[in-house]
C-alpha cells in the first residue's frame, strides 16, 4: 500500500463464518482494506492493536431491536444513544429498529420517519424494518414510498390486540404487495385468540401474575400461529422470518417450508438459549416477562439442538428497553405490565457463552448467526464479514476470558438484566466501528452521533448497501 493506514489489527486469528485465518487485518477511513497473513510482519500504521492469542470477529449485526419505542402507555427508557453505546460496548456494530406505529392514527410511514430523526443520535450504524397495523387506502403507497426510503421490510404482529396486532386481511395485503419487490415480512407469531382466551381463563381462577406468564402462552400458541402464517406466505409468494423463536416444532415448521420451496427464516434469542420457565418461580419473575415467554426444559434443549444441526438462522436481541420500576408496577396482571426484556449489550456473550462453550459449536458458528446470516438476509452487503472491501467492524475477543453480569453496570440505561449474576465468556476486549475504535482497555471512547443511517434495495440475499455520511 502506498498510504499508511489508519489502524492494523495485528497478530490476531480472524474468524468469518466461512472459516479462519492467522492474519492482520488493515483498515483505512472506514473499511477493511486487506488482511496480511501474520506470518509476515504487521504493517505499520497509525495505530496498531496487539491480538496475538486472541480471536478477531466481525461486528455484530442485531437484526431486531425496539430504541425508544411506545407500546400503549409505556416507553422504553433508552434513546438511540443509549441504545448504540450499549450495544458497541456489546460488540454490536448495527442495529435494526422498527417504525411501530403507536396506534393505528400515526401511519406506517410517520412511524419510521420518526424513528430516523430518532435516530440521529445513533453511535453506530442503524437499520429500520417497518410495520403496519392495519391496512387502509393509502398502505401500498407507503410501503413504496419506505421502499424507496431503502426499507423494504415490514413487521407485523398475529398478536396484541388492541397496540400492534395486525389482522389476518391486513397480513395477506401486505404480503402480495412487499412480494412485488422481493421484499422480506417480519413475524411476531402467536395465535392471538388462544393468547386471549387462555389469559381470561387464567384471570378467573386468579392466576395472572407474573409468575403465570408461561401458563398463559403455551407453546403450541406459537406453532399454530407459525403455520399459519407460512401458509399466508406461500399463498402470496412472500418471504417471511419468524422473530424470537422459542420452540423447536416452530423451527420444524419453517424447515419444512424451506424444503417446499419458501423462502422462510427462524430466529431466536438469547434468553430462549440460556434460560428456561424456572425463572418465573424465582425471586424476580417480573426480570423475564417476554413474548413468547420462557420454555420448559426440556424444549430449551431442544431448541438448543436445532441451532446446533443449523435450523436456526440468527440470534437477535429483541431489545427492549424497561426498567425495573415498569416491570414491578402492574407484576401482579400480566396483563397491564411491559413486555420485553434489555438485551443488546448481553447479546454476543451469552450468544457466545451458550454456542460455543456449552453446546461446543464452533466460533465460525457463533459469528454466522450473530453477524454474517443477519447482515446477508436483511442486505446489508458490507456488514458481517471481515474482508477487503467490507465496513470497519471488527471485535476482537479473548475466549478464556470470563466477566459475572452485573445488570446495574451495564449500559443499557435500565437497572437490571435477566442474565444477573451470570459467569459468561465472549465478551469484547476491543469494538472498532466504522474504523473507529470505540471500546479498549475497559472504556467507551464516545465517537459522538457518527451513526449512518444504512439504506436497503430490494431482495433479502442480494440486496446492496447504500450508506449516507451519517445520519442525516
Amino acid at each position: 500500500m502506498s498510504q499508511q493506514p489508519d489502524l492494523v489489527i495485528a497478530g490476531g486469528t480472524v474468524v468469518n463464518a466461512d472459516g479462519r485465518q492467522h492474519a492482520h487485518v488493515v483498515i483505512q477511513n472506514d473499511r477493511v482494506v486487506r488482511l496480511v497473513d501474520a506470518k509476515h510482519p504487521a504493517p505499520f500504521a497509525r495505530r496498531t492493536i496487539d491480538a496475538d492469542g486472541r480471536l478477531v470477529i466481525p461486528g455484530g449485526v442485531d437484526g431486531h431491536c425496539h430504541i425508544a419505542q411506545i407500546t400503549g402507555r409505556y416507553r422504553t427508557i433508552d434513546d438511540f444513544a443509549i441504545a448504540t453505546t450499549a450495544a458497541l460496548w456489546g460488540g454490536t456494530t448495527t442495529v435494526m429498529d422498527f417504525g411501530i406505529p403507536r396506534d393505528v392514527s400515526e401511519t406506517p410511514l410517520a412511524a419510521a420517519q420518526n424513528k430516523l430523526e430518532l435516530a440521529k443520535t445513533a453511535r453506530c450504524d442503524v437499520a429500520l424494518h417497518a410495520s403496519v397495523l392495519a391496512w387502509d387506502d393509502t398502505t401500498a403507497v407507503q410501503l413504496e414510498q419506505l421502499r424507496r426510503l431503502g426499507i423494504p421490510s415490514v413487521k407485523m404482529y398475529t398478536t396484541n390486540r388492541g397496540t400492534t396486532m395486525a389482522d389476518g386481511d391486513t397480513i395477506l395485503r401486505v404480503m402480495h404487495e412487499v412480494s412485488k419487490y422481493g421484499g422480506l415480512v417480519y413475524m411476531h407469531a402467536e395465535h392471538d385468540a388462544t393468547v386471549v382466551d387462555c389469559t381470561r381463563r387464567h384471570a378467573e381462577s386468579g392466576h395472572i401474575h407474573v409468575r403465570d406468564l408461561a401458563g398463559t402462552r403455551p407453546a403450541f400458541v406459537e406453532e399454530t400461529s407459525v403455520r399459519e402464517v407460512l401458509a399466508m406466505a406461500e399463498y402470496t409468494g412472500a418471504n417471511v422470518y419468524f422473530v424470537h423463536q422459542s420452540t423447536p416444532r416452530a423451527v420444524d415448521l419453517v424447515d419444512r417450508a424451506r424444503e417446499r420451496g419458501l423462502t422462510a427464516y427462524s430466529e431466536t434469542c438469547p434468553h430462549y438459549l440460556a434460560l428456561d420457565d424456572t425463572v418465573y418461580a424465582g425471586d424476580f419473575p417480573e426480570w423475564f416477562s417476554c413474548c413468547p415467554p420462557m420454555r420448559d426444559k426440556r424444549t430449551v434443549a431442544a431448541l438448543r439442538r436445532r441451532i446446533a444441526g443449523g435450523s436456526i438462522d440468527t440470534v437477535s436481541s429483541d431489545h427492549s428497553c424497561y426498567d425495573w420500576s415498569q416491570k414491578k408496577e402492574r407484576m401482579d396482571d400480566l396483563r397491564r405490565m411491559p413486555h420485553g426484556l434489555p438485551g443488546v449489550e448481553t447479546r454476543m456473550p451469552v450468544t457466545y457463552n451458550s454456542l460455543v462453550r456449552e453446546l461446543g459449536l464452533s466460533v465460525e458458528r457463533f459469528v454466522d448467526v450473530f453477524a454474517a446470516t443477519p447482515a446477508r438476509i436483511n442486505g446489508l452487503s458490507r456488514k458481517g464479514t471481515i474482508e477487503s472491501g467490507y465496513d470497519a467492524d471488527v471485535v476482537v475477543l479473548d475466549p478464556d476470558e470470563s466477566r459475572r453480569v452485573d445488570g446495574a453496570a451495564l449500559h443499557m440505561g435500565t437497572d437490571f438484566s435477566p442474565f444477573h449474576g451470570r459467569e459468561l465468556i465472549g465478551w469484547p476486549q476491543v469494538v472498532v466501528s466504522g474504523g473507529r475504535v470505540v471500546v479498549a482497555d475497559g472504556k467507551f471512547h464516545d465517537p459522538g452521533p457518527v451513526g449512518r443511517y444504512i439504506t436497503r434495495t430490494v431482495g433479502t440475499a442480494s440486496c446492496d448497501v447504500n450508506t449516507a455520511p451519517r445520519i442525516a
